[in-house]
């Protein structure tokens, strides 16, 4: 059971609402079982696929730094879009509640359930909880904002850093393509910080409602690459094993 320690609070100045935000998003992932306590210091880890109702729910954790129009992109363009098909000029980036959208992709359906950091220096003290229970995450900058850029190489590093050297599904995302006059990075430094990266890359336009779609499902084809590579690996070695018996079985028999 996961407590909101008092002391913790007051030395990381961290909110009870932060607190209380975070528990209540893993505490779920670990009532849907779809993460592991590893009982030495109770720290989730990401374990095995949930479902609900039938329907693969995809954890997908939004990192970058304030001000990239993050909350814009998920809540107006993902969220509002595909309910009411409206957009929010500004979207107050204080703590919500995950989001959850309803997508068929590839003909599958899917949840996405969607951890928006908002951008919040509160989220900092919770960062490797959250980090570990998501099976992918969009890095996010503004193509208006070239510290939100620079900022993003770092959000890899501490995803790599918290995950070791797990393959990570990974999409980078630069918002705000629109603002074209306001623009401070350009397509091709995305693109080559992409590479660097190893992960996909879109310029998308919360405003616009454009390739928002596009970087979602992109991460959510990755999640689903990623487990079906597993899941040969796995039957792989058990097609190893059951042949390494029968072998041993039959070599006592002989004697």
């Amino acid at each position: 059971m996961y407590r909101i320690c008092p002391d913790l609070i007051a030395d990381t100045g961290v909110s009870i609402r932060v607190f209380q935000y975070v528990i209540k998003y893993v505490s779920q992932l670990v009532k849907d079982k779809s993460v592991a306590l590893n009982g030495k210091n109770d720290v989730p880890v990401v374990s095995q696929p949930t479902t609900r109702c039938g329907v693969r729910v995809y954890k997908i954790v939004i990192l970058g730094d304030g001000g990239v129009g993050k909350s814009e992109m998920i809540f107006s363009a993902v969220t509002l879009q595909f309910v009411s098909h409206s957009f929010l000029d500004y979207h107050d980036p204080t703590i919500e509640d995950s989001y959850q959208q309803q997508a068929v992709i590839d003909g599958e359906a899917a949840l996405l359930d969607i951890l928006d950091t908002a951008g919040q220096v509160e989220f900092t003290a919770m960062r490797d909880q959250y980090m570990r229970c998501g099976e992918g995450f969009m890095i996010c900058y503004s193509v208006t904002d070239r510290h939100s850029f620079q900022e993003a190489l770092e959000y890899r590093k501490l995803i790599t850093r918290v995950r070791a050297n797990e393959d990570i599904p990974l999409v980078l995302v630069g918002n705000k393509f629109d603002l074209q006059h306001q623009r401070k990075v350009t397509t091709e430094e995305g693109k080559a910080l992409a590479e660097q990266l190893g992960c996909p890359f879109y310029e998308t336009s919360a405003a616009l409602r454009q390739f928002i779609d596009d970087a979602f499902y992109s991460l959510v084809r990755q999640i689903r690459a990623k487990e079906r590579s597993r899941n040969s690996i796995s039957f792989l070695l058990r097609q190893k094993k059951h042949i390494t018996t029968f072998r041993h079985c039959n070599r006592e028999a002989r004697f």
